[in-house]
């Protein structure tokens, strides 16, 4: 249900009711793009039955689920049309038309091959623990995160939000862990995993990556004593959940590990849905908690992250998981 996390704190006295939400969600489900819009974003029911509910409570965690559709239409095609009708025009006129009018005949061109454009969907699960005033994203950017926060905020009157901010900072916290001599000084419940990406700070912005490489090792620490800091690194905690943390508080390639999935306890289609909400919240809450109090604990407002110390490429992550 999560294999990216985005958490946020939810400011105080938003506490609105099931029913509240449902009726803000309402004139704003998703509609298919129109033969020429581009892009169209809406809510749409979690369980993924027709008509169902905008919002679903399982043991208290509230679920909703965004749509973004969007069509795209390829920019070199659209200037070859363009080209075409300018040059028609030249010939039948003999002027050139100016700035602002081969800007509307781009647009033109693009409203004429909206309707061909094939559309693409990709959802985003919004988790809320009102009781922890926390909010969770099934996002895998900042800039998909801002996107559903924006819908989530245009409808839900005084929701107001912010990104954890920890004493240490994720980067900080990494680097102590990877130079640390022996895996005894690594944090309660996080176990270092088998993947980093480390990256100089210099000019020449070196970057290395290690996967399926255990990383207590001397080639490791030389590579960070020399500069270069973590970015990623897999951990995992309480040995059932593995996940990939970022500089920036993301968890990636969240996976539950062995057995873990065999504890939603049902088969049954109209079961599912409640038992992976009641398995990945009760699971993503204590370790979100855990990985917070490993960074120092949440920082107050107007208070600076503690600095890295000693003081990616930032490329695609393997796959493959690396726990």
């Amino acid at each position: 249900m999560f294999k990216n996390v985005m958490v946020y704190r939810i400011g105080e006295g938003f506490a609105p009711t099931l029913a509240d939400v449902q009726a803000a969600l309402e004139p704003a489900q998703f509609v298919e793009c129109g033969a020429s819009q581009e892009k169209s974003v809406g809510w749409i029911p979690p369980r993924g039955e027709a008509y169902g509910p905008l919002i679903e409570s399982v043991g208290g965690q509230w679920i909703v689920k965004l749509m973004i559709e969007s069509k795209a239409v390829p920019g070199n095609v659209v200037r070859r049309r363009a080209d075409e009708r300018i040059a028609e025009i030249e010939a039948a006129t003999g002027r050139k038309p100016g700035k602002k009018e081969k800007r509307d005949i781009m647009d033109d061109v693009l409203m004429s091959l909206l309707p061909q454009a094939f559309a693409r969907q990709s959802t985003v699960i919004v988790w809320m623990d009102l009781e922890n005033r926390r909010l969770v994203l099934n996002a895998g950017s900042q800039g998909k995160a801002d996107e559903v926060m924006s819908a989530l905020m245009n409808v839900l009157a005084g929701l107001s939000v912010s990104l954890i901010q920890t004493v240490t900072s994720p980067q900080a916290a990494m680097t102590q862990w990877l130079l640390a001599p022996t895996e005894d000084e690594w944090p309660a419940d996080l176990t270092v995993e088998r993947e980093t990406v480390l990256k100089s700070t210099g000019e020449d912005a070196a970057s290395v990556r290690f996967t399926r490489h255990h990383l207590a090792n001397d080639d490791v620490r030389k590579h960070v004593m020399e500069g270069k800091l973590p970015t990623q690194l897999a951990l995992s905690w309480d040995g059932r959940v593995g996940f990939v943390l970022t500089e920036t508080l993301q968890l990636k390639k969240v996976q539950f590990l062995d057995g873990v999935m065999d504890e939603s306890g049902t088969d049954k289609n109209e079961d599912r849905f409640d038992g992976d909400v009641a398995l990945s919240t009760g699971l993503l809450g204590p370790l979100l908690d855990s990985l917070i109090e490993a960074l120092g604990g949440e920082m107050e407002l107007g208070a600076e992250a503690a600095p890295t110390s000693p003081t990616v490429t930032t490329e695609a992550a393997d796959d493959d998981p690396p726990f």
